[in-house]
């Protein structure tokens, strides 16, 4: 059972929150110049090599998961949030509609709860914090306690950049001691939540009596047809999955390949670093991977392959990448390698036509995922817009890393976030990834226009004037 809320948290929150509002009222008036200009100082001190590589590594250390020579590379995200911020308005005057006498008027949501997993404690809050800032906005960061320390330095780092520019520091504020207790009761006294991470953390959010932004779970799946270049959709497969040992929910975790270049995909694969479990590894791993519950076990999640083989009671050689199990026709809940991974191991299928294809992937989505993301690689237009127009999924690549493209990548047109919405599939309010337009309230101003009204005949079209029984 949960402890009480402690009076003394219940006061450190509400001291946070009065000092959140000071701070947003001290920039109530600052002009667009001034919020890029403190955009560009948040998203330089925390996003700067010497500054985000060390606390993505400290991260790391501190978790205990994740890939300590390659978290660092993740810095481009903060850039890239930086980029989509400055082309867009966040004060005043955001857009007009001439013809139908509409202006839009951007204002701040409020004071923001924002959630931060432990995957990612160094780079969720600037990614957060430099949408936030410039919408005027304030943040308070309630870290997961394994990673409660790397989220409180990256939060002083977003202060000191609001020193530099004259905006008040507490535009930005981090819990030193989390608890669930503390976070809930913050939800229910901010104005809005972000919450990046587990489905417990965003359940939490939706029940907090406030408006929320929730991300779903992950499962992705990849179609590879026989028109795909296979060398290069094995790189970005091995690209993608190896990202961070493969924490993000984006990581490819089922790959669905046409049977008549299935043998050539394998090979590819496994010249790109990967290594093809036997049926027996495969059940070692499966008893290793998820506990008597289901529940996967914290020392198989986002580590080397050696480590999870390690793990399960058997050795792979040092200078692979990833693992891969052969699953075909195994999908469902009871068959645990067709839910989410969360490490460098995918499962493997095969199909004949595409219609298997879709079959496919439409039973994977029913297991886990659903509302999240997928990808194709293929030169076959009609293939492509089949599996977009079949999959459950708010986001779909086409011959891209999954990993470092749905999220928003400097060679798609995918908007920079930390958070990926899964819209009605996953239990989400929005498919969109989440940017800073979500973190504004609009005021509509209409003003007449000549009237816009179609004959009723246009209206009905073969129905009109058709007498009813």
């Amino acid at each position: 059972m949960a402890r009480e809320l402690t009076d003394e948290e219940r006061q450190l929150a509400s001291d946070m929150v009065v000092r959140a509002r000071a701070a947003m009222a001290q920039i109530e008036d600052w002009s667009q110049k001034d919020l890029d200009r403190l955009s560009q100082a948040i998203a330089w001190y925390s996003g700067n090599e010497k500054t985000f590589t060390r606390l993505a590594q400290q991260g790391v250390d501190e978790s205990g998961i994740g890939d300590r020579e390659g978290r660092p590379a993740k810095r481009f995200k903060i850039h890239m949030v930086l980029r989509d911020v400055l082309r867009t308005p966040s004060t005043g005057i955001v857009e007009t509609d001439e013809d139908r006498g509409l202006v839009k008027y951007a204002k701040p949501a409020g004071v923001i709860a924002s959630l931060i997993p432990m995957t990612n404690p160094a780079m969720t809050p600037p990614v957060t914090g430099v949408s936030s800032a410039n919408a005027r906005n304030a943040v308070i960061f309630s870290p997961h306690p394994r990673t409660a320390q790397t989220t409180y330095e990256m939060v002083e780092v977003m202060r000191a950049a609001c020193r530099a520019v004259g905006a008040p520091e507490d535009l930005f504020q981090s819990i030193r001691k989390p608890s669930i207790p503390l976070t809930q009761h913050v939800m229910e006294i901010c104005d809005l939540t972000l919450a990046t991470g587990g489905k417990p953390m965003v359940k939490a959010a939706y029940s907090s009596g406030r408006p929320a932004y929730g991300v779903g779970a992950g499962n992705s799946s990849i179609v590879i047809d026989e028109t795909a270049d296979l060398d290069i959709a094995a790189m970005n497969t091995r690209i993608s999955k190896t990202s961070d040992f493969g924490s993000g929910c984006s990581a490819d975790g089922n790959i669905i390949i046409q049977k008549s270049v299935y043998d050539d995909m394998i090979k590819a694969l496994i010249a790109e670093g990967g290594y093809l479990c036997s049926d027996e590894e495969k059940a070692l791993l499966e008893k290793a991977m998820w506990d008597e519950n289901g529940n996967r076990t914290f020392p198989t999640i986002a580590c080397r392959p050696q480590q999870t083989a390690e793990v399960a009671g058997f050795e792979i050689p040092a200078d692979r990448k990833f693992l891969m199990v052969e699953n075909q026709g195994k999908i469902g809940p009871e068959h645990k390698f067709s839910k989410e991974k969360l490490t460098t191991l995918m499962a493997l299928y095969h199909f004949e036509s595409f219609d298997d294809a879709l079959d496919t992937v439409s039973k994977i989505y029913s297991t886990g995922g659903k509302g999240h993301s997928c990808g194709i690689y293929s030169h076959n237009d009609e293939n492509i817009d089949r599996l977009a127009r079949l999959a459950p999924v708010s986001r779909m690549m086409v011959r891209q890393p999954q990993s470092k493209a749905n999220a928003g990548a400097w060679t798609n047109g995918m908007p920079m976030t930390s958070s990926l919405g899964c819209g009605i599939w996953g239990g989400n309010i929005t498919n969109e990834n989440v940017t800073m337009k979500h973190m504004m309230n609009y005021t509509w101003v209409s003003r007449p226009i000549a009237e816009d009204r179609p004959s009723e005949q246009d209206l009905f079209g073969e129905f009109f004037g058709q007498e009813i029984a």
